[in-house]
């Protein structure tokens, strides 16, 4: 059997790697940057995890440090 393309997310995971809700991630998805969905079926979108990390590490500043800990 061949490889897969990789690991695979859909907006649930997203949402968790990002941490927003689903408005913001609505508007990420539209920055040119934001990869294209791998696929798209018919409920919803799968991207490549690869990509998506990809994405965060390049146009995503790094969340503040919280002082309180």
């Amino acid at each position: 059997m061949g490889k897969g393309p990789g690991e695979l997310v859909a907006a649930g995971e997203i949402l968790a790697m990002l941490g927003v809700g689903r408005s913001r991630f609505r508007q990420i998805r539209e920055h040119p940057a934001f990869p294209e969905p791998y696929q798209v079926l018919s409920v919803g979108s799968i991207w490549l995890k690869a990509d998506v990390e990809k994405y965060i590490r390049e146009h995503r500043r790094p969340r503040p440090a919280d002082e309180d800990e």
